[in-house]
């Protein structure tokens, strides 16, 4: 079951900007528990329904948007990100300082991105699905921003909900970590999204 956004669910540019501040903190709350940094420089920023109209609402703010067709655009660029109930769904980030190590660290990691995995208890590992919309990689470099789901099978979602561990990693030639496991508070935040 989907829980897309319509433009009943978003706040006028007026009002959003009276609500934003305690908004801003309760989703950045929200947005703690649902981050997994899997080793140095690799980060998923698990999305739902409250983080993408936290999303949406800021680029209508930012852009000044207020046109019906134009905010139609951004929920349609932006609802795919939400969880349809049998899966996860990520902004999967490469972040280095350094610009320099960064540009040399990217074009090691062609791939990397479906090198994403999870793991519920002792299944089978679940690969992601990498950027379902465009292509973010090339033959001399990957992106230092991915868009990722992780489909899951009904077996695997009942053992997570039954709390069986969940794990994740990256396997890649050139960076290969793993969280096992992960925070409770952050699997907690997860497995609600299985609904």
């Amino acid at each position: 079951m989907t829980q897309t956004l319509t433009r009943n669910d978003l706040y006028s540019l007026e009002d959003y900007h009276l609500k934003r501040p305690q908004l801003r903190s309760e989703v950045l709350e929200h947005k703690a528990r649902r981050q997994v940094f899997i080793g140095p420089h690799a980060s998923l920023y698990f999305e739902d329904r409250l983080t993408i109209q936290y999303q949406i609402q800021e680029m209508l703010r930012i852009e000044r948007i207020f046109e019906s067709a134009a905010i139609e655009e951004e929920l349609a660029a932006y609802n795919p990100l939400i969880p349809d109930g049998d899966n996860l769904k990520a902004t999967f980030m490469l972040e280095y300082e350094d610009v320099d190590e960064r540009r040399e660290a990217l074009a090691q990691m062609g791939g990397i991105e479906d090198r994403v995995w999870v793991q519920i208890g002792d299944r089978a590992r679940v690969f992601a699905v990498a950027d379902e919309d465009l292509d973010r990689t090339s033959e001399s470099k990957t992106s230092a921003v991915h868009f990722l789901r992780f489909q899951f099978e009904p077996y695997m979602i009942a053992g997570a909900r039954a709390g069986e561990p969940m794990s994740f990693g990256i396997d890649h030639q050139s960076y290969q970590h793993e969280v096992n496991p992960v925070a409770e508070q952050t699997q907690s935040a997860l497995v609600a999204d299985f609904s």
